[in-house]
């Protein structure tokens, strides 16, 4: 599929076709953000509640394909400011690459203040500290990073391809190189059976991390990932309920007790509701708001509203 974008320069209007490879997903904050395309896919893709790229092959885009959209889009959106470099796994990249890349966007957007990207714990741990530093002063300056759960036996259940010292190292490492983070936990991924051990350790691992934000998403398995979800499992999975779901929020901003301050957001498509604040300054005011959505359940968005 392609994108189609007008131009008009020195009197000549043309008519330029930026090739996306849907599907195309991006986080709620790059929403006025301009992405590019550097991998496509995922190189893991076994997550067995996520079906972002399950369509996909995982492919490193070539440097000409990728140059000359550079070229064709700083023509056409010369004011972008921030820049999200798509699909999953921009940092699989070799860092040289990558480097070239960033550099290219900063020479080719003269507004350009930030370039960020998803990043897999995997990947974080892999890059050296040489390499991070390379990157950060190239001008990444914020990665998202799935954690998801920090119970090690949920992330083996859901296929995550981490565990929870692994994806510590990867937010510390981040952090030590002075990277915005920006991390996402899932709530009511370990079901009724595990929702205390999952809230316990997540809120553990997180007051530990302590990303610059944090996003609480719903658990919303579609259709074409149910059966691989409840699979890989391995045991019977009662979904949370509601109520459920505003415990475990209550739970985790309880629990939370970084010395730093976390911008904290549950405000996804996914979530029950809209809410967030800083954390630990607005404690206080979002147990007293879980409490009073608890004892009115009809605020709550209505659940074909949701998805993932």
């Amino acid at each position: 599929m392609q994108n189609l974008i007008f131009i008009e320069k020195i009197g000549i209007v043309a008519i330029l076709e930026i090739a996306y490879d849907y599907p195309l997903f991006r986080p709620p904050s790059e929403a006025n953000s301009l992405i590019f395309q550097v991998t496509l896919g995922c190189s893991f893709n076994r997550c067995s509640f996520c079906n972002m790229y399950r369509t996909k092959e995982y492919q490193e885009r070539q440097w000409d394909e990728i140059k000359s959209e550079v070229d064709l889009t700083s023509i056409a959106y010369p004011e972008t400011r921030r820049i999200f470099l798509a699909d999953g796994d921009a940092l699989n990249l070799s860092t040289d690459k990558l480097i070239k890349i960033i550099n290219y966007l900063y020479s080719s957007f003269s507004n350009l203040e930030r370039v960020a990207c998803y990043a897999m714990p995997k990947n974080l741990i892999e890059k050296s500290d040489s390499d991070l530093d390379r990157l950060r002063n190239a001008g990444l300056g914020m990665m998202y990073l799935g954690i998801e759960t920090g119970n090690d036996s949920l992330l083996k259940k859901i296929t995550k391809g981490a565990t929870s010292k692994g994806i510590l190292q990867a937010c510390q490492k981040a952090k030590t190189h002075e990277f915005v983070l920006s991390c996402m936990v899932i709530l009511g991924i370990g079901g009724s059976k595990y929702t205390k051990q999952h809230i316990d350790d997540t809120a553990k691992l997180v007051s530990i991390a302590a990303p610059d934000y944090l996003a609480a998403l719903n658990l919303q398995l579609e259709a074409g990932i149910y059966d691989e979800f409840m699979r890989k499992f391995g045991e019977h999975y009662t979904p949370v309920s509601d109520y459920e779901v505003l415990d475990e929020i209550k739970r985790l901003v309880s629990q939370i007790s970084s010395q730093s301050s976390i911008m904290f957001r549950a405000n996804h498509a996914s979530n029950v509701y809209s809410l967030g604040g800083t954390l630990p300054d607005d404690r206080d005011r979002l147990l007293t708001l879980i409490e009073e959505l608890k004892r009115h359940p009809e605020l709550l968005k209505p659940k074909v509203l949701r998805r993932f």
